[in-house]
């Protein structure tokens, strides 16, 4: 199995999540994506966060006949930082081949992140193109680390085993919606999605309401 993993508030999960996931899974020969819906991230304002249950229940409505498995494994794992999830995950799916994707927002500030370099020694990257950062992700210093790594999208999906340090740039004509303007048009989104007898799609395990603060 070759399972993408895309990280986020999804608050809420939108079409561009989706074109993300379906476009890595063909470019980089995925079998699916897990969306592992983060309990809290206090890098970011959490004012306007929705209750852990609802963002899952929009991800699960967004995923919904698609290769996307929906996951606040996070919470079960008792991890912090991104890159003790990416560890605990790599030792809990030994058998899985690995790739974390991130948008280039997020590679732009990815230095900024908990041992980022043990981060990309553990998986391959696959950086999606943004709207707007590209130029910040080019010149960021995650990238002058991580650019004499770089591999093409192609090598990595018909390499017979994969291997990090490694970086994809994939480029493709993205959804420009984002959930921020979502929220200012609909504040009562979460709201459309019941949480009654909703389950985690990789554990299996409900989902309930405490929610823990995760940090990059």
């Amino acid at each position: 199995m070759r399972i993408g993993l895309l990280g986020g508030s999804f608050n809420p999960a939108h079409s561009g999540h989706r074109r993300i996931s379906l476009f890595a899974i063909d470019a980089l020969g995925l079998d699916e994506v897990w969306w592992i819906v983060s309990p809290g991230n206090p890098l970011k304002g959490a004012s306007d966060m929705a209750p852990l249950a609802k963002r899952v229940a929009s991800a699960v409505a967004m995923a919904r006949r698609a290769p996307i498995r929906v996951t606040a494994i996070e919470r079960e794992l008792g991890t912090r930082y991104t890159v003790d999830t990416l560890r605990k995950l790599r030792r809990r799916y030994p058998t899985v081949e690995l790739v974390w994707l991130m948008g280039a927002d997020n590679l732009a500030q990815l230095h900024r992140w908990r041992d980022w370099r043990g981060l990309a020694r553990l998986m391959p990257i696959a950086v999606v193109a943004r709207p707007g950062y590209d130029s910040a992700a080019l010149a960021s210093p995650a990238m002058a680390w991580l650019g004499r790594h770089r591999v093409s999208a192609a090598s990595l999906k018909h390499r017979g085993e994969w291997s990090a340090p490694a970086l994809v740039i994939l480029r493709f004509d993205p959804d420009s919606r984002s959930a921020t303007a979502i929220r200012r048009a609909d504040p009562e989104w979460a709201d459309r999605f019941p949480t009654n007898h909703l389950r985690d799609q990789v554990t299996h395990r409900p989902i309930g309401a405490r929610e823990e603060p995760t940090a990059p």
